[in-house]
């Protein structure tokens, strides 16, 4: 991955962290987004760049915003002269989701739309752009983030899992009209991982405890247990893949 590039759309905490340090660590210049943490994503490009001798660069990017994604590439475009992989990773939390998250009974449209927004729309618009890129070197990955909720029936998840159903879907759609253009499509979808988003959860700790007890390998996945797939969809032992989901679970979905 030597003189390559990865753009990661939420770097600074959990998978999207992880990720980052996983492809540096393969000496691929890394490209990630950030929410609000600028002294986060600053303090990363200075670690990074001093361990690997990597090129690393941080965008502020509104997922709720998608169309934001344009002006945030014309900052890469400036910063580097490739894109070879592209992964959509950030999520929302917090307020955004009220409404959301919840019990069916109690679910709200703004809050689903929200959802909507940062996981389907935010997953075109940032893909679109990174296809017009990878289309100039010829060709790339893209991978979009999932996760087994919309398998497995996960409390209060019913806004998120059925928009990472609608995600998935969209990946095959994108790897039937990109593969032409020498760009694969995929999805990587994680069973529960500890990161500071399900941390947030009311029922976190029951979930951790329901999580391990149920796995045959008896513990709850880390973000760092995401990285290989990404890791192999981006390189060449994956050349004839497109258009899957590659479930990372700890034997959870077949568990349950």
């Amino acid at each position: 991955m030597h003189g390559k590039t990865l753009f990661v759309s939420g770097g600074t905490r959990g998978i999207g962290k992880a990720i980052v340090y996983a492809f540096a660590e393969k000496g691929c210049n890394v490209a990630f987004t950030y929410a609000t943490s600028a002294d986060t994503a600053n303090e990363m490009i200075a670690d990074i760049e001093a361990k690997h001798g990597v090129k690393v660069r941080a965008y502020k990017l509104n997922i709720l915003e998608p169309l934001t994604y344009q002006a945030v590439y014309k900052e890469f475009d400036a910063d580097f002269d490739r894109l070879d992989y592209f992964i959509s990773n950030a999520i929302i939390s917090g307020r955004a989701v009220v409404g959301g998250f919840g019990p069916f009974m109690r679910l709200k449209p703004r809050g689903l739309d929200n959802i909507w927004t940062a996981t389907v729309d935010a997953f075109v618009v940032g893909a679109q752009e990174a296809a017009k890129r990878m289309e100039k070197t010829g060709g790339g990955s893209i991978i979009s983030m999932s996760s087994t909720g919309n398998l497995v029936y996960t409390p209060n998840y019913a806004g998120h899992g059925t928009n990472k159903a609608a995600v998935e879907t969209m990946v095959k759609y994108a790897a039937a009209e990109l593969g032409e253009k020498g760009i694969r499509v995929n999805a990587v979808s994680g069973g529960p991982i500890d990161t500071d988003a399900l941390k947030a959860f009311p029922n976190y700790e029951y979930v951790k405890q329901e999580v391990a007890a149920r796995s045959p390998l008896s513990r709850m996945g880390e973000a760092e247990d995401l990285t290989g797939a990404c890791l192999f969809l981006c390189g060449e032992g994956s050349s004839w893949l497109t258009g899957q989901t590659i479930i990372i679970d700890g034997g959870t979905t077949f568990a349950s």
